[in-house]
Parts: C-alpha cells; sequence; structure tokens
C-alpha cells in the first residue's frame, strides 16, 4: 500500500454510490479505457457496440446500495480525492509554465450507472472522461474485473495510474487534442498520450517516498493488462491490430515509462 497520507492536496470527488443505478439515455460520447470492450467481447457482441443506450429494465435489477454505506467520505473517496489532488498538483505547475490555466477536473464515484453529460455512465464502460462536463466517471468495481477476467495484479498504484490516465484526458480536452471521432491509429495516439501523462504524474510524486520500492509495476502491470492485444487474445483467442485503438501491452508499458522516467511533457507528444 502506497503512503497515499504524503500527499496533502485534495481533488473534487462527488461519491454518487449510494444513489445506486439510474435510467440513462443516449450514447456515451467519451473517451475511456476499454472495460466496454471486454465486456461485449465477453458476451458474444461486437466492438462497434461498447457504446450504447442502456436498457431501463436492466437497470433495475441491478443492486442497489444502502446510503449509510457511504456516508461521510470513506477510504476510497479519500484515496480518489488524493490521487485526484497529486495530479492537479503537477499539471497546474506545468500549465502555469506555460503561461496557461489549468481548470480542475471533478471525478464521480458511482456504482452501476449515473447520469452525465455525455448521455450517461455505464459501468460496463469502465473509467471514462466526459469532455462536455470535464468530469471523470469511476465504478471502483471495474477494478474486479480487471483482475478476475484479465489477471491483472491490481493495487492501489493501478488504479491511481487509472485516475490519473482519465485526468490525462482532462488536460487533453483543454489542449484541444481531444477528438472522439478519430481514426483507430488517431485514438491509440491520444491514448499512449495519456498513459505518458499518468507515467509523468507518478514521476511528479516518486521522491514524496510514496512508492514502496517496485510498487510502480503494480501501474505497469495494469497498463499491460488494458493492451487491446492482451484483451483479444483474451476474449477472441487471436488478435487483429487494424481495430486497436487503445495500444498494445507492449506499448502502452513503454508510453507509461516514457513519462515516468523523464517527467517531461515533450517526451509525451504526439
Amino acid at each position: 500500500m502506497a503512503l497515499w497520507d504524503k500527499v496533502s492536496s485534495r481533488g473534487n470527488v462527488q461519491d454518487r454510490r449510494a444513489m445506486g443505478p439510474a435510467a440513462i439515455g443516449g450514447g456515451l460520447g467519451i473517451t475511456g479505457l476499454i472495460i466496454g470492450i471486454i465486456f461485449t467481447l465477453l458476451n458474444g457482441g461486437d466492438v462497434t457496440d461498447v457504446i450504447t443506450q442502456i436498457d431501463p429494465n436492466q437497470l433495475q435489477q441491478q443492486q442497489t446500495y444502502n446510503a449509510q454505506d457511504f456516508e461521510g467520505a470513506d477510504s476510497y473517496e479519500v484515496f480518489a480525492s488524493t490521487v485526484l489532488g497529486s495530479n492537479n498538483d503537477m499539471w497546474k505547475r506545468i500549465f502555469a509554465e506555460n503561461n496557461r490555466t489549468y481548470q480542475e477536473p471533478t471525478l464521480v464515484l458511482f456504482r452501476g450507472s449515473t447520469q452525465s453529460e455525455c448521455g450517461g455512465a455505464d459501468a460496463r464502460v469502465g473509467p471514462h472522461y466526459c469532455p462536455l462536463d470535464g468530469t471523470i466517471y469511476l465504478d471502483e468495481t471495474f477494478f474486479e474485473e480487471l483482475s478476475s477476467r484479465l489477471g491483472a495484479q491490481g493495487g492501489d498504484v493501478a488504479e491511481a495510474y487509472v485516475i490519473s490516465h482519465e485526468v490525462g484526458h482532462h488536460v487533453q480536452n483543454i489542449l484541444g487534442s481531444l477528438n472522439e471521432r478519430e481514426s483507430n491509429a488517431e485514438s491509440v495516439a491520444t491514448e499512449l498520450q495519456a498513459d505518458c501523462y499518468a507515467g509523468m504524474w507518478a514521476h511528479s510524486i516518486k521522491d514524496l517516498g510514496i512508492f514502496s520500492p517496485g510498487e510502480i509495476n503494480e501501474a505497469l502491470d495494469a497498463a499491460a493488462a488494458v493492451g487491446d492485444d492482451r484483451i483479444q487474445k483474451a476474449t477472441t483467442g487471436r488478435t487483429n491490430p487494424e481495430s486497436w485503438t487503445h495500444g498494445s501491452s507492449e506499448q502502452r508499458v513503454t508510453s507509461f515509462n516514457r513519462g515516468f522516467e523523464s517527467g517531461s511533457l515533450s517526451q509525451c507528444s504526439v
């Protein structure tokens, strides 16, 4: 367990986990990780069907949650807020050095589904960023899927990497480089840059004594677990590079390491 109490900053986290599933309509115009692809392929669907309108009848069957379970700031909310705050610290500094203003994102914790400006947020899509409201949506049960379905080792540093990757998309949105209607090759470049930005975040806090020796490997393992080739191999038994939208395991690990080893924005250019 990393020593997150060495970080004093906190980001803006909204905890909606007690609200339970919500019926949402419309398309999910979002850029995020690929649990939606995992879910769809494992259930016999096509990748192009990942972002769909959600059936309210399906949502009514999902588990509801006791509001008392999430009263106050529990440990996971504090963790997410701390990771977000440490990301904000780095990006505020970098933006100021370039005479720009950084707008902090919001992170919404939810279970099942919730409302967003992009038409809704669904757990099947996994952690993701909505550029229309500048908000990251996170159902933390995603990490159980990552471990059980793809064999990721998990851990708090792995989860921090995922949050930081989504903050990377927020930065891309501010800079005007986040385009939802990209070719596959452009989408891969966008995702790899977000991985590099996540590596920069890890670099920015590594001298604070937060990570134990070797603990950063949790992030590298998570990056590898969500590589398109590994997911396709696990779900279909074959790989198809032409259909990749996030990059291979090797590419994702390399991109994270580029940011982690350099801490330099220029090393993450695409």
